[in-house]
């Protein structure tokens, strides 16, 4: 009921990352938007806002990142609380400016309004890549690999020690607390995996990946087997769950906001996909395998 009547320009609409519209000399638009709600997907008692603002950008970027895309334009819609602190937005609006100079976008409008209570942002991310290149949920083949980019149950490991004030002064968990802060988007892996045309599906990890596989399958009309023992995190995520009383593995499969890509493709592409991720400095490992 909320698509509308049918336009030949939509190439896909609602149930993957983005929705894609077809621009013109084979190329497409991608576009995404996001919201972070106070109380909801941050705590401004401990989230510094210019990291805030950082983030804002980059789990919209994800989105582009995952459909093998390049961001190129931001929207923002701002809404600020009675009694905001200037100072605060403004160091939102520094680690926003940042993040979309890192990424290469340009914020071209939006819009600012009253909250009733605690700050909201909504961000639409538009994003353009080679329209046969673009890589969608609904592909996965059985047989394939399952992959994952960089480590997993990061973000939420650091929003558990934040939240509850542990291990503040243990460097080895600042690595953690950076992942919920400023979780960096895969920009330059999703291009290269795109590319390739090796990557039969790919998404990217914003809900863990329990969840995230689940939509990926359902899309796809097939099923996954994940091998917990194949999952990756660094030791850290193990002295933090013991420090905070949860389980790893548990961080692993369904934390979100980790913002990494989840991909699958056949086997025998294996060696080539590692040597794409050593060339773009991330981290890529198996972690189980698409079955009907």
């Amino acid at each position: 009921a909320l698509a509308g009547p049918a336009d030949g320009r939509l190439l896909k609409g609602i149930g993957d990352d983005c929705a894609v519209i077809a621009s013109d000399s084979g190329r497409a638009w991608l576009l995404t938007m996001d919201t972070l709600i106070e109380g909801v997907h941050f705590d401004p008692a401990f989230h510094p806002p210019e990291l805030l603002g950082r983030k804002a950008v980059s789990v919209n970027v994800s989105d582009i990142a995952a459909m093998g895309g390049t961001p190129c334009f931001a929207l923002l819609s701002a809404g600020l609380p009675p009694g905001f602190d200037p100072a605060w937005f403004t160091a939102f609006g520094r680690g926003l400016a940042g993040a979309c100079a890192d990424y290469g976008c340009r914020i071209i409008g939006g819009d600012t309004v009253a909250s009733p209570a605690g700050y909201n942002f909504s961000l639409t991310l538009i994003g353009e890549a080679e329209t046969e290149q673009v890589l969608y949920r609904s592909s996965a083949r059985v047989g394939d690999t399952i992959w994952v980019s960089g480590d997993l149950g990061l973000a939420a490991a650091g929003l558990a020690l934040l939240s509850s004030g542990l291990g503040s002064d243990n460097p080895a968990f600042d690595r953690l607390r950076a992942k919920h802060f400023d979780p960096p988007a895969r920009v330059a892996l999703g291009r290269e995996l795109a590319a390739s045309r090796l990557v039969h599906a790919m998404m990217d990890l914003s809900d863990g990946l329990a969840t995230d596989l689940a939509h990926l399958c359902d899309e796809s009309g097939v099923g996954a087997r994940v091998m917990a023992a194949d999952l990756p995190g660094p030791a850290a995520l193990a002295a933090a769950a013991r420090l905070a009383g949860a389980d790893a593995l548990q961080w692993a499969i369904g934390g979100g906001e980790d913002f990494e890509l989840l991909f699958t493709a056949p086997a025998e592409a294996n060696d080539r996909l590692q040597a794409i991720g050593t060339a773009c400095g991330v981290k890529l490992t198996p972690v189980g395998q698409i079955v009907a």
